[in-house]
């Protein structure tokens, strides 16, 4: 059974920096696109970050593009999101997600993907 289990979120102040990790099991890690979701009060879940099965594509929004850092160590089925320069607009549950298909290309996408409960990240002013 597939589980994803998030870690790292927490209250910080802007400008600093966090990483969150996403620990996985009950899939074979290495076939499977990996992303990172989050959702805002109020607002819908979007995209946030991907990384391809292979791990040498990244893909991310253009609201954290220079800013976050999503990566994946297949030995440890964990794929981790490098937060820094954080803003309050950052403030979110964020969400481990995996596709559902092994060996796609691209980006896990929002409705062919399995998730995590979630890490609550708050970014203070």
């Amino acid at each position: 059974q597939l589980q994803l289990v998030e870690s790292g979120g927490r209250l910080i102040q802007a400008g600093g920096s966090l990483t969150l990790s996403c620990a996985a099991s009950g899939l074979t890690f290495s076939r499977y696109a990996m992303g990172w979701f989050r959702q805002a009060p109020g607002k819908e879940r979007e995209f946030v970050a991907g990384i391809s099965w292979y791990g040498s594509s990244t893909y991310y929004t253009d609201a954290v593009k220079g800013r976050f850092i999503i990566s994946r160590d297949n030995a440890k089925k964990t794929v981790y999101l490098q937060m820094s320069s954080l803003k309050p607009e950052d403030t979110a549950v964020y969400y481990c997600a995996a596709d559902t298909l092994p060996f796609r290309t691209g980006p896990p996408a929002a409705d062919s993907s399995s998730w995590g409960q979630g890490t609550q990240v708050t970014v203070s002013s």
